[in-house]
């Protein structure tokens, strides 16, 4: 298991990147944090220098128990104590690991930031590829005979049933081998993390726990409305921020408004 460690301040930040990045992601807080935080953010399985398989080299689903065991063996490693709450930061796909992670040991978390989040909305897509068996064979058969999934894209692309953002973005995954491959593994190596929204919103009821959202106005891909939906109901304790951005938040340029949510 890959990680970095930045900084040497009294606060934990544990951080989790978006889908086919690494932990590098988060790097450019590491000055401006420096002081008040230690920053610990790994690979995820089936990104950047993790290597997660069987020793036959099977690749093999990650848990949300298996993930904590790690943490929880890191962080003594780093002479973090085990007492020092969590502030917990997930970018698209982290963020349905850090959700996973809060429903699991409530108790550790101190502070929830989310930037553009996966794991607010079941997208039926997702869930029928990697929850259930048909799905699961049917997304194997797609990886190795994309042909029939691009005619199906393009024909919808036609006739403006698909958002050109999206017909975009989802062609330039299918359309490639590796990125097929790579789309296949991580989706399902990644499956059990499945984050229970009403469970996550009564835990943040009873904790008041302060949870703070980042969308980019421009995203086509997670929306504002997402967040909007999941904060009725905890609206004392949910904020959302809204920039002038698209999907990808983690840039320099949004390091002021990143820090705002941490640290108000």
């Amino acid at each position: 298991m890959h990680y970095h460690r930045w900084g040497k301040g009294d606060k934990l930040l544990l951080c989790f990147h978006g889908y086919g990045e690494t932990a590098a992601t988060f790097a450019f807080l590491s000055e401006a944090l420096d002081n008040e935080f230690t920053i610990v953010a790994i690979d995820l399985p089936f990104h950047g220098q993790t290597e997660w398989n069987d020793s036959s080299g099977q690749t093999l689903p990650f848990t949300v128990n298996e993930l904590l065991s790690i943490l929880e063996t890191l962080l003594s490693t780093l002479g973090i104590p085990a007492a020092t709450p969590w502030y917990l930061m997930g970018y698209s796909m982290g963020g349905r690991i850090a959700l996973s992670l809060l429903e699991a040991v409530p108790d550790r978390v101190a502070r929830l930031v989310l930037a553009a989040p996966d794991g607010l909305r079941l997208n039926p897509w997702y869930w029928l590829a990697t929850q259930t068996l048909p799905g699961r064979l049917l997304f194997r058969y797609t990886i190795h005979h994309p042909g029939w999934f691009l005619f199906v894209l393009r024909a919808g692309n036609t006739l403006k049933l698909v958002n050109p953002s999206i017909y975009k973005f989802v062609a330039g995954y299918v359309d490639n081998p590796g990125i097929r491959h790579d789309l296949y593994i991580r989706w399902t190596g990644l499956r059990k993390f499945r984050p229970h929204l009403p469970v996550i919103k009564d835990i943040i009821r009873r904790r008041q726990l302060p949870v703070r959202i980042l969308y980019g106005r421009f995203d086509r891909i997670i929306r504002v409305k997402r967040g909007e939906q999941f904060r009725k109901g905890i609206e004392p304790y949910c904020q959302l921020t809204v920039l002038p951005a698209g999907h990808q938040l983690l840039r320099i340029s949004n390091l002021p408004a990143i820090l705002s949510l941490l640290k108000e």
